[in-house]
């Protein structure tokens, strides 16, 4: 079975997720479809339809769930070092065309959350970035177009 690469936070989160979806989600649906059971006919039912339809959601999600947490290989960033960009880096960047500089975190798939800076391990600025070390400059190929970056820091935290 092949390993998931997360980081401590990452599994924290699913693992809050699927405790969540089976102790509050799947009792609210279940007493869902019971309550639109009780009005009847279920063959024009759209509350017992729309019951279920969530039902099929959350036990899907479980599953999905389930083998993430049990295929997770964490990683914990605390514990690497050096300046070269891996899993578990927060790597700022000096654009050299815009003069502006980012901090993004690398994570894994399920962590990714651009709102909070942190990308996928398999994001194309990711991609470019893991490998390379403090000063080197790299072309970042983006939807939006390349961009030549110069990598400034790379922490572990």
């Amino acid at each position: 079975m092949p390993q998931i690469p997360i980081t401590r936070e990452g599994l924290e989160d699913l693992k809050a997720e699927l405790k969540q979806l089976k102790s509050e989600e799947r009792p609210k649906v279940v007493e869902a479809i019971e309550e639109a059971r009780a009005h009847g006919d279920l063959s024009e039912n759209a509350e017992y339809d729309a019951a279920k339809e969530e039902q099929g959601f959350i036990e899907g999600r479980i599953q999905e769930l389930e083998a993430l947490i049990s295929q997770a290989q964490v990683i914990n960033p605390a514990d690497l070092s050096g300046d070269r960009v891996k899993f578990g880096a927060t790597v700022t960047i000096y654009n050299l065309d815009t003069d502006e500089e980012s901090t993004y975190k690398i994570v894994g798939n399920e962590e990714a959350d651009i709102k909070e800076n942190k990308i996928s391990y398999s994001s194309p600025i990711a991609q470019a970035l893991i490998g390379k070390e403090v000063a080197e400059e790299v072309n970042i190929e983006t939807p939006g177009g390349d961009k030549l970056v110069e990598i400034i820091q790379v922490e572990f935290k």
